[in-house]
């Protein structure tokens, strides 16, 4: 069985990817489970190519094929902010509780209609050699007018699922990977692994 590296320490990241990825053909690992003590900067200035900086980095230091994933929330009433920064807005060092009351604010009085926003996950898988493949997912929703839930982690209690009428932070954890950014993203890199043409030794 072939390794595959989850190459994040977010531990709400790696129970999404264990349960999604349970039936797949690798063993599973984590940052916690490697001696690698390295930190990635994001400088991409897209989802996509800060998962891809990231894979690649980690696959060519561990030697293992390796993913990992940027995303981020969308807000069209704000340019598309935060964006790329989502895990920076309001200062790296800021609480989601303080990030979300922040944007929260820069929506108030906006009615529902113009408070439509996404969850967007890019995810890439690469091998020490270079080479990298990504999936894209996203969850369409709007920005509530207060937060709502316990589950789920970042800007989640925040973010309004209208078919549904609650946050992806009001939902039971299976019911979001089903449905959430990362989780339809997920399901799109466990179809690309169960057919994964590259050989176990790296090889392209």
């Amino acid at each position: 069985m072939r390794d595959l590296l989850l190459a994040t320490t977010n531990q709400h990241k790696l129970e999404e990817y264990r349960a999604i990825f349970s039936d797949l053909p690798f063993r599973l690992l984590s940052l916690h489970d490697i001696p690698l003590k390295m930190d990635v900067e994001e400088t991409g200035t897209t989802f996509a190519e800060n998962a891809e900086l990231k894979a690649i980095a980690y696959a060519k230091a561990s030697g293992l094929l390796s993913l990992a994933d940027d995303s981020g929330l969308e807000i069209d009433a704000l340019g598309g902010a935060p964006g790329v920064y989502s895990a920076r807005f309001a200062g790296s060092e800021a609480s989601y509780e303080t990030r979300f009351r922040l944007i929260l604010e820069q929506l108030k009085g906006l009615p529902a209609e113009k408070r439509t926003a996404r969850f967007r996950c890019v995810i890439a898988i690469a091998e020490p050699s270079g080479y990298c493949q990504t999936v894209e997912g996203i969850l369409e929703g709007r920005i509530a007018d207060a937060p709502h839930g316990e589950q789920g982690f970042g800007y989640d209690p925040i973010f309004l699922v209208p078919e549904l009428g609650k946050t992806t932070a009001e939902l039971a954890p299976e019911q979001k990977n089903r449905i959430s950014h990362r989780g339809r993203a997920a399901q799109l890199a466990a179809a690309l692994l169960r057919n994964w043409p590259i050989s176990s030794a790296g090889n392209v």
